[in-house]
Formats: C-alpha cells, structure tokens, sequence
C-alpha cells in the first residue's frame, strides 16, 4: 500500500460518506494494512474517515459523558448514537451541570464546521458481534458526541464524517494523557484515570459483562499495587504518590453519587470531606457542594457539627437516658387513667421499687 494525498474537506458537511463496505472494513481490520509512521510501531497511518454509526466509544473510557440512563442503553444497543444525543439534550434542560457539558460539545462541534477537525481520533477496528467490525475509540470520544450531537441540534441530513487514524495497540496511558491535554478530568474522572493505569499495569482487563462501569474501576480500591507502580504513574498523572491515593479512595462513594459529583465537577477536597462525614449524609452533603457551592471548609465545618450530633446522640441513647424517658411516658401515661386505676398502678411501681431494694438509692438525702 502506498501513501496517498488526501483532501481535506469539514468533516461535519452534509455529504455521502466515501468509505468502503463493510466487507472492505473488515479486511482491513483483519490484515491491518498501513503505512507505519516513523519507528513507533503501534502507529498506523492509514487515515480515514468515517461515520459515527461506523465508531463506538471505549465503555471503560475513565472520563465518562454521557448521563447513566442514557449510557446504558447505548452501550447494550438499544439507541445508536444519534437517539442518545437527542436524550442527553432532552435530559439537559431540567439540569445544568448536562447543559454545560454539551454546550461545550456543541462549541467544539460548531469549530470543526469553521476549521475543521485539527486532531484525529484514534482507535482501533474490533468485531462488532454481527459479524462485522467497529472501530472502537481509544482517544477523541469528546470529538465523536460533538459530531453527534452538532447533527441532531442542526438536523443534518446526512452522517458527518470523522477523521480517525487506526492504532494498533491502544493504551490506557494515551487515554489519560488525551485527556488531561484535551480537558482537565473532573475529580471522579481522574479517580478514575489512577484506577485504570493501576488495573492495566496489574493486567485486569475489563469485564464486557459488568453492567456498572464504576465497578471496573473501584477493583482497584482492594488491590496491593506492585512494588515500583507509584512512581511509573506519577509522570503520567503529574501528582504524587499520597495525591493519586487519595483520588483512588473516592471511588468509595457509590455510582449514583460518583455520576453527580463527575457532572457537577465538584473538587476533589470537597469529596474527601463528604467521605469523613457518615455515610447516610453524603447525597445531602454533595447535592448542598453543587447547588449551594460548598467549599471544602463549608463540608468540614458540617462535619464537625456531625460529630457533636452523634455524641449527643450517643448521650441521649445511654440506659440512664432511656430510663428517664421510660418514667416520664409513664407519668404522663397515669394522667389519662381514673384515680383507682392511678393509685393501683403507682403502688406497683413502689413495690417494685423497695422489693428490688432501690428505695434508699432513688431518695436524695
């Protein structure tokens, strides 16, 4: 194969897509045809475009987009991608942690028809389990819904198309390094990114059955790290070892409270002083970050007052305590009775007393 000149043109205009059939794609996927570029050879030029309804995004991608009940049905193809857009700007309306989201895709949707696309997306062809294939995208998955979601916003008539270059080997480490460079991961994402590097170096791979991709990346949160994992993951993440272990112990929250705190972006400090605070309390203290704009101090501040509760709580619930309340029940129980009934029920209650022998105690002297 030799290389070959190819015009640039948007990749967002409303026009047939060049690409082969599907007999060509899976050709190419199964011989890998290619030009190598330079020495690397997990790099493939072979430069094409395509349509969305060609690409699917990494499930285990660390950086998640879309909100959980659409995700699901895409993944388990119940919707393509275009119906996902269409439910994610439906479901963005009554929130505006979505709105900002896919307003930024929407801008960067709107720069491809300016400019053009600048930076491929890369990935790699996979079987697609009708016997076909689908080029699985390892870096660009903000690119790929900003086409999708640019299309059904402008109601184009056709397919945009998409400039992808095929890679060989994709790796965790280049998506965590896209990612960071694109745009910096919320707090939940880049638990996630510690995560994914630390599973791939102990060769976990992920499970295409787990139903909550969470659960993939929380493996991490019982697992030794390998001697010498650490400092190979500090140049990628650009933080410490103490740093990348305290976003790791976020995924502790559970995948409804990740997926708010991953959408509202809300900062990693805020999120470890939710965790200092008993668990019943965390939804109430993530939703007062988000709406009320809580800082990290607002949630100590809260946590320490939960403390205090707890210890009068403790207080309250001593024997003494509940002793006390039983007696004062009682006395109030004795008022709505007759006067017979009332002197029969206290004469038990100070036989009780001195049979037990409490008479001397109970009476201050």
């Amino acid at each position: 194969m030799t290389k070959t000149n190819r015009i640039r043109h948007n990749p967002l205009e409303e026009r047939g897509s060049n690409f082969g059939d599907a007999a060509e794609i899976s050709s190419v996927a199964a011989i890998g045809q290619g030009i190598t570029i330079g020495e690397s050879s997990d790099r493939v030029e072979r430069i094409e475009r395509l349509r969305p309804s060609q690409m699917q995004p990494d499930r285990f991608q660390p950086r998640r987009l879309l909100p959980e009940v659409v995700r699901r049905k895409f993944f388990q193809s119940k919707i393509d991608c275009y119906q996902a857009a269409r439910e994610w700007m439906a479901i963005a309306k009554g929130d505006e942690g979505w709105q900002a989201r896919i307003q930024e895709l929407l801008d960067m949707g709107i720069s491809f028809e300016e400019q053009g696309q600048i930076k491929p997306i890369t990935g790699t062809w996979v079987p697609s389990g009708d016997g076909g294939y689908v080029f699985r995208i390892e870096t660009g998955e903000r690119r790929f819904w900003a086409a999708c979601l640019y299309a059904v916003k402008e109601k184009l008539k056709e397919e945009p198309e998409l400039r992808v270059e095929v890679i060989t080997n994709p790796t965790r480490q280049r998506q965590v390094l896209e990612n960071r460079h694109a745009q910096s991961p919320s707090a939940v994402g880049q638990a996630c990114e510690v995560a994914a590097l630390m599973l791939e170096e102990m060769q976990v791979e992920p499970d295409p059955s787990i139903e909550d991709e969470f659960d993939y990346f929380k493996q991490a949160l019982g697992r030794r790290a390998p001697r010498g994992l650490w400092p190979k993951l500090e140049p990628v993440m650009q933080y410490s070892t103490r740093r990348m272990q305290q976003m790791l112990a976020l995924l502790q929250l559970p995948t409804p409270l990740l997926e708010f705190a991953d959408r509202h972006r809300i900062p990693e400090r805020v999120l470890r002083e939710v965790l200092a605070l008993p668990e019943d309390r965390w939804e109430n203290a993530l939703k007062a970050a988000a709406l009320a704009g809580m800082t990290a101090e607002d949630v100590a501040s809260l946590a320490e007052k939960s403390l205090k509760q707890e210890k009068r709580d403790d207080a309250l619930r001593s024997p003494e305590r509940i002793a006390f309340s039983g007696l004062r029940k009682f006395a109030r129980a004795t008022m709505n009775v007759d006067e017979d009934e009332r002197v029969f029920l206290l004469d038990g209650v100070a036989d009780e007393v001195v049979v037990q022998g409490f008479g001397e105690e109970l009476i201050p002297s």
